[in-house]
């Protein structure tokens, strides 16, 4: 099986070391370099053409926003932002420029290796106190997002998921089956040509499509 590739950008030598560390012992991935900063993560990607990186959003010389927009207008990888409790604002800005992922640092090894796995697979992921939060400080609707040709139903449906209620949630709520639920979801991600539900959530939250 071929290995994730990826590179760990952060200016802490400690949070650096420590996943190199975590992912190097796992044979599903390879640690192909490690930056301080944007630029030089940047600089590895050119030699070593990664999968993934991972991101710290406050770095010196270029911070995390600033790389992660370069490296997805350059397409060299996909980007997973490590992040804190306090980087709501900043967590809007890379998501704007198209990171794949959140990740609080305060993680575990398996749940660190999992979001790496989801983001490798196309699956855009966040930590749900991440939404959460960016959910409390939305409480003006993005220009970007428009509810024009949604029914009250499906707006429902959007509000639910971007509160990041889980289907068994939603349905409870609006009274009506799990399996409706599912399909009003399938038929929202069509219409808005996305592929998941925290795409979904990202786009009605900030306004923005990942990948945009």
């Amino acid at each position: 099986m071929e290995k994730i590739k990826v590179i760990i950008a952060d200016d802490s030598d400690f949070v650096r070391d420590g996943m190199r560390i975590i992912l190097s012992v796992d044979e599903e991935f390879e640690v192909i370099g490690c930056a301080s900063n944007g630029r030089e993560a940047i600089d590895l990607a050119k030699e070593n053409a990664p999968d993934i990186f991972l991101m710290d959003i406050q770095m010196p010389e270029m911070d995390g926003i600033e790389a992660t927009k370069y490296i997805v207008d350059n397409n060299l990888g996909k980007v997973l932002i490590l992040t804190t409790f306090d980087d709501d604002e900043l967590v809007q800005s890379a998501l704007k420029n198209g990171a794949k992922g959140y990740l609080i640092k305060n993680h575990t090894p398996e749940h660190l290796k999992q979001m790496i796995k989801s983001v490798y697979n196309g699956t855009g992921v966040m930590e749900e106190n991440i939404l959460e939060s960016l959910t409390k400080n939305s409480e003006v609707k993005p220009a970007g997002f428009s509810e024009e040709g949604y029914t009250a139903r499906e707006m429902d449906i959007i509000k639910a998921v971007a509160d990041g209620l889980s289907n068994k949630e939603i349905a409870n709520k609006l009274f009506i089956s799990e399996g409706t639920v599912k399909n009003y979801i399938t038929s929202i991600l069509a219409k808005e040509n996305l592929s998941h539900r925290t795409a979904l959530a990202v786009y009605y939250l900030t306004g923005k499509k990942q990948g945009e």
